[in-house]
Parts: structure tokens; sequence; C-alpha cells
């Protein structure tokens, strides 16, 4: 697999994952539903949690590169993303997300990246900082749902949240009636003809909090991706390392 490709496939697991294994059944729509509502109920969804360590299987395929993965995924909560990528068993590449820092490197090249979360905006076509990576990996919205920004519609018997400003870049997200897990989200930015879509499919509550069951996500740029999750297993609050280290003889890479 040649180098750009392996770096798709980290930038593609820094934001989209997701398993376990009960599914949740939508419920009925109120047509009076208001943008405050959603957002209460979405909200209360989630609950706090220290540290999750997650292990997942994983499908990412683009236009010329189709590949199985094993993905493990540490979180301590607002302050650490860490990943490490497997084929086979055998660790490809890892990555250490922080506040303040993007960084990965990438075993069979012995190259590796450090920088801030602009090249992950720039790839995503929207604004990223690590609370949206995060909420991206907890099936939680991209945005902020506040009544200033979003109007509440009902369409196909499901909640549908717009942008009320016209811009470059249009956000949608699309909730379950009565439990206001969310769905769907879109991202799309007209000027650079990119769409992103992060599709949920079903749930399951651990331990007072809910955590997507399937996800799928078409990023649709000049290299169209596709990425399939799969949760095997989560742990809640416990023990975790991050262990990280660029090896030395490792070069340094930018990204066009």
């Amino acid at each position: 697999m040649i180098q750009k490709s392996i770096v798709l496939i980290c930038l593609s697991f820094l934001f989209f994952s997701c398993k376990t294994t009960k599914s949740i059944a939508d419920g009925k729509v109120s047509d009076e539903i208001k943008v405050e509502d959603i957002a209460k109920g979405h909200y209360a969804n989630f609950a706090d949690f220290e540290t999750l360590i997650i292990r997942a299987d994983a499908k990412y395929e683009d236009e010329k590169n189709k590949q199985g993965l094993d993905v493990d995924i540490r979180i301590k909560k607002d302050e650490i993303i860490w990943l490490n990528v497997k084929i086979l068993g055998f660790p490809i590449a890892k990555a250490l997300i922080t506040p303040s820092k993007v960084s990965y490197y990438v075993k069979p090249n012995k190259t590796y990246f450090e920088g801030d979360f602009k090249i992950l905006s720039e790839w995503l076509g929207t604004d990223l900082n690590f609370e949206k990576t995060q909420n991206l990996l907890l099936g939680k919205s991209l945005e902020t749902i506040t009544p200033e920004k979003f109007i509440a519609v009902v369409v196909d018997n499901v909640y549908q949240l717009n942008e009320k400003s016209k811009q470059d870049i249009q956000k949608q997200f699309i909730f379950a009636p009565e439990t206001f897990l969310l769905k769907k989200e879109t991202i799309n930015q007209v000027s650079e003809n990119r769409d992103v879509s992060i599709s949920y499919n079903n749930f399951e509550k651990q331990e007072g909090s809910f955590f997507p069951k399937e996800i799928t996500i078409k990023a649709k740029q000049s290299n169209n991706i596709s990425i399939e999750m799969e949760y095997k297993k989560i742990e809640i609050n416990k023990s975790a390392t991050f262990p990280y280290s660029i090896p030395d003889d490792y070069e340094r890479v930018t990204i066009d």
C-alpha cells in the first residue's frame, strides 16, 4: 500500500468509528418540535466518563484500495484520542490527538506527521477541533445545537436540523424521534465540491450512555472514501495508557 493510501486511512480513523449490540427503536415525531427540545433530548443520551477503550473492526475503501483493518481507540475525555491501526494483527500506524496537536506515524514507510487541526479541517471540508473530533467518535452532534443557528423541521418521520444562514459550508443533522439519537449528519462544501455524510445505524446503552452500533462514512471529493466501522468491545472508565513515541529514524512529512 502506497504512502498516500496509508495516510488517508489514518486520517479517516481520526474521525470515524462506532459499534456494540442492541437496537433502539424509533418513536413518533411531534410536528411542533423545537430546536431546544432536540438539543435537550440529544445531549441527555450521553453520560460523563473519564476513559474509553474501544476495539473495532473496519473496512476502508477508496478508488484504488480496499482494506480490512483492526483499530484500537482509547479516549481520555477532553484530553487525548489515541489510535492503533493494524492489518492482520500487525500494527501499521499510530495516532495521537490532543486539543493542541495532531500526530501520527506510519511504520511501513517510516514517516510521521505533526501539526494542528488545519490539515484535517481541509481534508474533511469543515473546521475541526478536538471537541468535534471526540463528538464524532461518540455519535454526538458535530455542532453545538442552538436555536440561533438552526431551524428544526420534520421530514420523513425524523427530526432534521438545518442551518439558518446560507454559507459555503452547509451542515445538516437528522435525529430519531423520541430518542433524539443522531441518525445522520452531512457536511457540504459547495466551492470545493466536497460532501461528507456520516450515518449512525442503531445504538446501544451502556453504563448510562448511548454508543453508536454501526457507522458508515461516505466522503466525496477528489478521492472518494468509504468507511464502515463495527465496535467489538467498549470498556468505560478502565485504566488506560496512551503509549506513543515516534522512532528517531522516521522522516517527517507534509500533506498537500
